[in-house]
């Protein structure tokens, strides 16, 4: 068995802070070998581009500025999610022998691992056979169809999830809604999609009852024990780990020059997939 360390974060943060803690994982699980899942909330609601993104072509920033939105940029690829009353997770590793050694199989094992989740929530999900090209080629957001591969009920998402490679090492991170709230998303989006285009659902919608993040999230740890056979270690960051978070927080994903800086090219954009 392999031992994970397994951070559930007790109090919401702000989505830079989110973004900082996911990146210093990364460079643990780099340093360290070690396999970390992370599970964990936004203070508010918050708006994420991913890494090679523009910015004025997805977000409506005064519409965000109006109404108290953030907006952040990832370091994993893919498109616009309008964080907000959900479960968050993370996985960093560099272990080939837990995961594979490419993106495809790696993402597909945590979406095995999160369909197991799913199903001791008493949820019947499944993984997406195909993208819309219209959703794989333009600006709509995540949750506006199910990618290939990514987890739906009845053709509607219920989990977007991206991921940064480098070589053996990755991120992956990914939303999965409590609630919704697609008129939210569709006023946040540009260039303007409505509401009705959207194809998400929630946890408390699938459900047909409330679920609230701690319902949620036990679960959801089980069902990447049962797949993968870990042992979970509750870990905590030290005082140098949350001075290095705060540090990273405050000097990249606080900055405009990082969330609206113009998108890299795509040679140079990390290997990553939503």
């Amino acid at each position: 068995m392999k031992t994970w360390h397994l951070i559930v974060e007790p109090e919401p943060l702000a989505g830079p802070l989110n973004m900082a803690v996911d990146e210093h994982l990364f460079d643990l699980a780099a340093s360290s070998g070690r396999t970390f899942l992370r599970f964990y909330q936004w203070l508010r609601p918050t708006a994420s581009l991913g890494y090679g993104q523009d910015a004025a072509k997805v977000v409506d920033t005064g519409f965000c500025r109006a109404h108290g939105i953030d907006i952040v940029r990832r370091m994993t690829g893919g498109k616009l999610v309008l964080h907000d009353r959900e479960v968050t997770y993370s996985v960093a590793s560099a272990d080939v022998s837990i995961f594979s050694d490419n993106l495809r199989d790696s993402y597909r094992l945590i979406s095995q691992a999160l369909l197991i989740g799913l199903e001791r929530l008493g949820l019947a999900a499944r993984l997406a056979e195909t993208s819309p090209p219209a959703y794989a080629k333009g600006t709509m957001p995540c949750f506006a169809f199910p990618a290939r591969d990514e987890i739906e009920i009845g053709g509607r998402k219920i989990v977007g999830s991206a991921q940064k490679r480098t070589g053996t090492l990755f991120l992956q991170h990914g939303s999965i809604p409590l609630e919704k709230d697609e008129a939210l998303l569709a006023s946040v989006s540009r260039p303007g999609e409505s509401a009705e285009s959207l194809g998400m659902t929630s946890l408390s919608e699938a459900l047909s009852r409330p679920v609230d993040f701690d319902a949620a999230v036990g679960p959801l740890i089980q069902g990447f024990a049962d797949l993968f056979g870990a042992v979970f270690e509750r870990y905590d960051l030290d005082p140098a780990g949350k001075e290095a978070v705060r540090s990273l927080a405050s000097s990249k994903y606080a900055s405009d020059d990082w969330t609206f800086r113009r998108p890299a090219t795509p040679s140079s954009s990390p290997s990553s997939s939503r």
